[in-house]
């Protein structure tokens, strides 16, 4: 598999395959939204974006990063959303860099949203699909951060060596400058636990597909490559 690490700004033409990475944290809290029973998840372009659809629909729940905001129902923390039923709700989210990332990889003709809670199940998609060419969008810190970096190449080294193991990456990604932004309480919107359940390798058995369904972005989780049908499929996850 040719494996090629971009940023988002780098992404400059539609790549076939695009797994795009946010570790810490927003495709965490995807992947944790999913466990805590989520249908989907739409990925705004803005706060306003975000706000607008949750006026049109009220059910709906809002999460952005950061503190607390009138409007939003909670913020971009996997310690925090953990605790909230989810159940066949749907969830707009709007972060910094992760659903920038998988908004500029759009047209790609596969889009995977990762982190290390779900790197196997990504990872066993790309070998289901028998991706050739795969672009990794490392989204954090205007593509340096080392967490999403590590994390990206992780799933692209368990696609091919499935005994990878992870300790080097992981060791990486904790030793982060987002990891140390959350642990010492830089960032807001935080749980003490937000760094530990980024780094929990393989938590939840379902890669995550994006696709453009009415012209917005959605995120929906896949069991295919684990030939589990618990869920809902999403169009490309087969």
């Amino acid at each position: 598999m040719d494996a090629r690490f971009l940023s988002i700004a780098e992404l400059v033409e539609a790549p076939s395959v695009a797994v795009v990475v946010d570790v810490m944290r927003a495709f965490t809290v995807a992947a944790w939204a999913f466990a805590q029973g989520a249908e989907k998840i739409v990925l705004a372009e803005s706060l306003d974006e975000s706000l607008a659809l949750k006026a049109r629909h009220p059910d709906w729940v809002a999460l952005k990063d950061g503190p607390p905001a009138p409007g939003f129902d909670t913020v971009n923390s996997p310690g925090l959303l953990r605790s909230i039923d989810l159940g066949g709700r749907t969830v707009v989210q709007k972060t910094t860099a992760g659903t920038v990332g998988a908004l500029a990889a759009k047209e790609a003709s596969l889009v995977l949203c990762a982190g290390f809670v779900v790197a196997e199940a990504t990872a066993r998609l790309l070998r289901t699909r028998k991706s050739d060419s795969v672009t990794f969008v490392i989204t954090g810190d205007d593509g340096q951060a080392d967490e999403d970096l590590a994390c990206a190449q992780y799933i692209a080294r368990r696609v091919t060596e499935a005994g990878t193991d992870s300790a080097e990456f992981l060791r990486r990604a904790a030793e982060s400058r987002a990891a140390a932004e959350l642990a010492e309480g830089v960032r807001q919107g935080v749980h003490p636990d937000d760094v530990a359940l980024c780094l929990e390798v393989d938590r939840f058995p379902f890669a995550m597909v994006a696709t453009l369904e009415s012209a917005l972005m959605v995120l929906r989780p896949c069991h295919a490559a684990l030939q589990e049908p618990a869920m809902p499929r999403a169009a490309g996850c087969h």
